[in-house]
């Protein structure tokens, strides 16, 4: 199964901010969507990925004042990426060896969608599911 899998079924809709939005605008917008990254983008061409561990370390480098400057100086700008096309397990892979929950799914240069971790391992486990129950059927009908 691709990543496509998983934006097919759970939606494209990513939430994403300007670059020159502030911290506290974009951590509301984490509260209200209830997520834990917002992709800093400028139109649909990625800047970077804004997420809470990168809020905290904001706010214990700078405290408060941080909440008041851009997010762009908080995000991280080396932001890993996947297509479409790639496989559920090799992006789990990638995200598990890198430490990192969210990675944003890339059609060309566009932002596509964004996947979590939890999104990933989810869709692995139901694919593990069905090969078991898929072998379990082969063995009774043999």
């Amino acid at each position: 199964m691709t990543i496509a899998t998983i934006l097919n079924q759970k939606g494209r809709a990513v939430f994403k901010a300007e670059p020159d939005t502030t911290l506290m605008d974009a951590v509301k917008l984490l509260r209200d969507n209830g997520v834990g990254a917002i992709l800093i983008a400028k139109e649909d061409t990625l800047c970077g990925i804004l997420s809470e561990r990168d809020i905290v370390r904001a706010l214990s480098h700078h405290g408060g004042s941080a909440l008041l400057r851009p997010a762009s100086e908080f995000m991280t700008s080396d932001v890993m990426s996947c297509s479409e096309e790639e496989t559920i397990a090799s992006v789990m892979s990638r995200m598990t060896t890198g430490r990192f929950r969210h990675m944003p799914v890339l059609n060309g240069d566009k932002i596509a969608g964004l996947v979590s971790i939890g999104d990933v391992v989810k869709f692995r486990i139901e694919e593990t599911e069905r090969e078991a129950e898929d072998m379990r059927a082969y063995i009774a009908a043999g």
